[in-house]
């Protein structure tokens, strides 16, 4: 990493000549009372995450990515133009973004070339001029190459995946740096634009919405637009051969799904059922965040997981009804209310757990107390008590069993406590209080205490959210 030294705006000429072995605080001192004085400081690499310390950037935030992409798949080789905007949130004489692997062909920052240098997953870019607190930059990255597979801590794959006719861009949680540069934190979201460029005869689906596709020399290029916020982690890029299907529901919302034509037969029943339970989780959930819907199924070994990408999660094979409503209803929960940190997991995935369980009780299975009652007998030395929901043990767990169904046992003690009516007054408000922005447990617990004046959630906290082992069962 270089180690950039501090701007020097202007030298005053009434300064007297200075000891060539002046301390540097020192001279700085002496020339600040000129106009402008120094000014720009490094924007430092991470943002401090708890279990990804590396991710994201400070000193600055993304409104906007335009990523232009070329992918062949029998090479194997991507060529990019990421242009990302910004605002400095703080005068920079440099600032990192997030980019693992790949050959850098180009910086430039508002147009002008930049210095640049790498260290890991750190690209730290210099500006020919600093950039002032406020002001908003356009930085345009130029690079290629062999994208790579991340294996995350948990030993599950991210990153840039070969599939047997393309490829599936997959982040969570940090994988996205494999593909483009940028911010890859959630605390940082913005709109997008994608731009994708593949032999003909393949499709490349992406987030939002499809605003054009040409076939020109051999060559297909489909535009992509995402208007409302996305994390980085939930964008993606599927490249194969695909089953298109559009259509709307019955409100008018936009519905696209993308299906390897291995799994149409599999998938066509149960993709059938998205505008139902589109319409079950608006009901349930409140008004739907996003412009489109849908779906992306690519074949079993293309990835180990489905995860919630923006307007169209992505699954490995055809899924159940019980997984797609899960996927779906993080668009809710984790895609529009995102974590402010990757310690905030079960803010995801506990409410899409739960809403599987909402699920089968209102369409003739179990109800939601009886699952909890289900999960509960888990034996006292069951993985489901090897820690709480709100505190992963490490970067390994954030997908483990506990944030999953502890997160949602939570939920279901909430509801206990509080009645039917208050707690979908709690779980379509805290989704609307925080539509399109960030959010971290203790915001979560305070907004439940604000809508339940008149209750006591100690317990509840201490016990189901925050305690070690399995509570005891009031």
């Amino acid at each position: 990493m270089v180690s950039w030294r501090p701007t020097i705006t202007c030298v005053p000429r009434s300064l007297p000549a200075l000891p060539a072995a002046l301390p540097a605080a020192l001279l700085c001192l002496a020339l600040a009372a000129c106009d402008g004085g120094v000014h720009g400081t490094p924007g430092g690499s991470g943002v401090r995450d708890p279990y990804f310390p590396k991710a994201g950037n400070g000193g600055y935030d993304v409104g906007h990515y335009g990523l232009t992409l070329a992918y062949d798949p029998d090479g194997g080789r991507l060529t990019g133009t990421a242009v990302i905007t910004a605002r400095a949130t703080r005068d920079l004489s440099a600032f990192d973004l997030d980019l693992r692997g790949l050959h850098l062909d180009e910086v430039t920052v508002e147009g002008r070339g930049a210095r640049w240098n790498r260290a890991g997953q750190e690209l730290t870019v210099r500006p020919h001029d600093d950039l002032d607190r406020g002001e908003t930059f356009t930085t345009t990255v130029r690079y290629s190459g062999r994208p790579e597979t991340i294996t995350d801590p948990d030993g599950s794959e991210e990153g840039w995946l070969p599939t047997a006719d393309g490829a599936l861009g997959l982040g969570e949680p940090v994988g996205s740096m494999a593909w483009f540069p940028g911010d890859h934190h959630p605390s940082d979201k913005a709109s997008y634009d994608i731009t994708v460029t593949v032999p003909a005869g393949l499709q490349a689906v992406s987030n939002g919405e499809l605003k054009s596709e040409t076939t020109r020399n051999g060559r297909t290029t489909t535009v992509w637009h995402t208007a409302e916020p996305m994390a980085s982690y939930v964008a993606t890029v599927a490249v194969g051969h695909y089953t298109i299907s559009r259509s709307t529901t019955p409100d008018g919302l936009p519905v696209y799904t993308a299906v390897d034509p291995t799994q149409a037969a599999a998938a066509d029943r149960v993709l059938a059922r998205i505008p139902e339970i589109m319409a079950w989780e608006t009901y349930n959930f409140g008004p739907y965040p996003f412009s489109s819907t849908g779906a992306i199924v690519d074949r079993p070994a293309d990835s180990g997981y489905a995860l919630e990408t923006q307007n169209r999660p992505v699954f490995p094979g055809a899924p159940d009804t019980a997984t797609l409503v899960h996927e779906l209803a993080h668009q809710w929960y984790g895609d529009s209310v995102t974590p402010r940190t990757w310690r905030d997991m079960w803010l995801n995935e506990g409410f899409a757990t739960y809403a599987e369980w909402l699920w089968a009780e209102d369409h003739g299975g179990p109800t939601a107390q009886q699952t909890f009652d289900k999960v509960y007998r888990s034996p006292a030395d069951s993985d489901l008590w090897a820690f709480p929901p709100a505190e992963p043990s490490s970067a390994a767990d954030i997908s483990d069993r506990p944030v999953y169904d502890r997160g949602a046992m939570v939920l279901q003690k909430i509801r206990q406590k509080v009645g039917d009516d208050t707690f979908y007054d709690i779980v379509q408000g805290w989704a609307a209080a925080h539509r399109h922005g960030n959010a971290d447990t203790a915001a979560f617990t305070a907004y439940v205490e604000k809508k339940a004046p008149g209750e006591d959630f100690s317990a509840v906290w201490k016990d189901w959210l925050y305690g070690d082992g399995r509570p005891a069962r009031p």
